[in-house]
């Protein structure tokens, strides 16, 4: 059973995440502080190059199956066109009302 982005604890994640299953740049870069930073199983990388290869130009998706640590902490499905579909976890750190930077990898 899935957690529906819209009702995810935490305004910020719940921004990004809808964002992200939307395939709309414009609202995951307003999600996002600027210098936002990530990483991805333990390596940082570029965080708008990341997105459009993951994300955006792969149909990427996440359905939420739990959240931890006052909803800073995802673990969820997700899908894409490059990768197929992967249990994964998310993190994130909040500066004001915006990701600052999520780090994600394979749960």
């Amino acid at each position: 059973m899935s957690i529906p982005a819209d009702q995810l604890s935490d305004p910020a994640v719940r921004a990004l995440v809808t964002a992200i299953n939307a395939h709309d740049r414009q609202a995951f870069a307003d999600a996002l502080t600027p210098g936002a930073t990530m990483s991805d199983d333990g390596s940082d990388r570029d965080l708008r190059q990341w997105a459009e290869k993951e994300i955006f130009s792969a149909n990427g998706h996440m359905d939420v199956e739990s959240e931890s640590d006052d909803g800073l902490s995802l673990v969820a499905d997700y899908r894409n066109d490059i990768w197929g579909a992967m249990r994964t976890r998310w993190q994130f750190v909040i500066d004001g009302e915006k990701v600052s930077r999520f780090e994600t990898g394979q749960a």
